[in-house]
């Protein structure tokens, strides 16, 4: 059977790409702070040699839309173009294609029905920066196949944070499963307290740091029970208008699993959010 030998949790900043390869008067003050810490983070999914990367990430009203909006879809292809052009001329985010692993893809969504999981899919999925931006930080040779899962954490009706975590929770029995060899690791990203577009978007930091700390220390702590007592789709909406996306941080949280202490935690406070950074060894620390 496969290995799970990671388990990778983080936020997805579409600038870091060029606030860390930016030169002279154009590199930001905070991006050598920033570059350390991905360095740093990097080497936690380097040391766990995984073969295949599983990608949980949402699609930002790139692909998916209100004329076809599935909770939760599986990428099931040979390759996988990214970014879109917005994310190009916003972000400078690079053209990317990586290679998907079709046969992991195929068991998830066959093993998803057998486990109530009616996962949608698709074999024509363009990905964004959700995926890209992890793969930009924490592999960026780009050379391992992978399958993407996207949540719906924008469009409502969402399913409930106790949905993100039963389906991260049964995601790691279905990698488990997989009759195959490989050494397989789950990444996936969400947000803590974020604001787009509203009134506090640009601060010191994010706009709740009172819900970031918490945020920080449910997850390092693997305190899916405290954090359920917590979060509903209602109470997301009071620190920030884009923090629906802390429900793919509670998929991760599944996916680790309950009381499971995360073997590497880093933050870092941007200028209007807080960067998070997760991992956790569910064979054993390799470093």
């Amino acid at each position: 059977m496969a290995e799970l030998v990671a388990v990778v949790a983080s936020t997805h900043h579409p600038f870091y790409h060029r606030a860390s390869t930016a030169t002279g008067a154009d590199r930001p003050p905070f991006a050598d702070e920033w570059v350390a810490k991905i360095e740093r983070f990097r080497e936690t999914l380097t040391a766990a040699r995984p073969d295949v990367l599983v990608m949980v990430g949402s699609d930002h009203f790139h692909q998916l839309w209100l004329d076809n909006m599935p909770q939760f879809l599986v990428g099931k292809a040979p390759f996988f173009d990214a970014n879109w052009h917005n994310e190009e001329r916003e972000f400078g985010l690079p053209k990317m294609t990586l290679r998907g692993e079709e046969e992991l893809a195929a068991h998830i969504l066959r093993d998803g029905l057998d486990r109530d999981f009616d996962l949608a899919f698709s074999n024509e999925l363009r990905i964004d920066h959700s995926i890209t931006c992890p793969i930009i930080t924490l592999r960026p040779e780009a050379d391992l196949p992978i399958v993407p899962v996207y949540t719906n954490i924008f469009a409502p009706p969402m399913p409930r944070p106790q949905r993100f975590v039963q389906l991260g929770q049964a995601l790691r029995e279905m990698v488990e499963s997989w009759e195959s060899d490989k050494r397989v690791a789950v990444i996936g990203t969400g947000h803590l307290s974020l604001e787009l577009g509203g009134p506090r978007q640009f601060g010191e930091h994010g706009p709740d740091p009172d819900f970031d700390r918490k945020a920080v220390e449910w997850i390092a702590k693997g305190d899916i029970e405290g954090c359920l007592a917590e979060v509903t789709l209602d109470s997301l909406h009071h620190p920030g208008n884009a923090t629906h996306g802390f429900m793919d941080f509670m998929l991760m949280m599944g996916v680790a699993g309950a009381g499971q202490e995360a073997d590497h935690v880093d933050t870092l406070d941007l200028f209007h959010t807080m960067e998070a950074y997760f991992t956790w060894y569910p064979q054993g620390d390799p470093r």
